[in-house]
């Protein structure tokens, strides 16, 4: 009895200290080098910046609260190929209205590129580039919203690559015309559809 008594003191005695030990490390579960199992955080926590170098291009923009797809305790945005897929496409399909591919907002571009491509047939559109684009290891890019582009125009200088010049958008204004962005003045215009523009492609992270 008495060996039974002292084993389990010393069990209690070793779960104590365990408890107490302190483990240093970083202790923000958003960080990218978030530790579990630490319960001091040691100042040495690191987050992805515009401009990283990250999952096959460089990190365009990350979310901000309210934003389809943000998440407290973890980074999420997209991510803008390092360079340009194409110096003269056109977006496509004149005259024809792609349902569902109106979406202007963060968070659209995807679904977007997605409604095209199962819409309109055409070989070369600046979304079928995109969607048939593989870049550093990853399949899943496609051709950013008009409002996903603006984030890449405005941290175009930590992106790199970029022309002076138009870039399309997957948001389509009417049967005839979609997006686009001028990197010329960072101002957003709705042209005709058969238009040659540069395309970037993007991707969610």
């Amino acid at each position: 009895m008495k060996k039974i008594t002292v084993l389990l003191v010393l069990l209690a005695s070793v779960f104590v200290f365990n408890s107490c030990k302190k483990i240093a490390g970083c202790t923000d579960q958003a960080a990218q080098n978030y530790n579990a199992d630490a319960n001091e955080d040691d100042g040495s926590c690191t987050y992805l910046a515009i401009g990283d170098t990250y999952q096959g291009g460089k990190i365009a923009y990350i979310l901000q609260p309210g934003e389809t797809g943000y998440e407290a305790k973890v980074q999420h945005g997209l991510i803008a190929a390092p360079s340009d897929q194409d110096t003269a496409a056109g977006w496509g399909c004149a005259g024809t209205l792609i349902s569902g591919a109106d979406g202007t907002a963060v968070g659209s571009g995807n679904q977007n590129t997605i409604d095209i491509v199962a819409g309109c047939a055409a070989a070369g559109t600046a979304a079928r580039i995109c969607s048939d684009l593989g870049l550093g290891g990853y399949t899943d890019w496609y051709l950013p919203s008009k409002d996903e582009l603006q984030k890449l125009y405005l941290n175009r200088a930590q992106i790199g690559g970029f022309a002076t010049s138009f870039y399309w958008s997957s948001s389509e204004a009417t049967a005839n015309e979609a997006w686009w962005y001028s990197f010329f003045d960072g101002g957003a215009y709705a042209y005709g559809k058969a238009t040659p523009i540069r395309v970037r492609a993007v991707r969610s992270f």
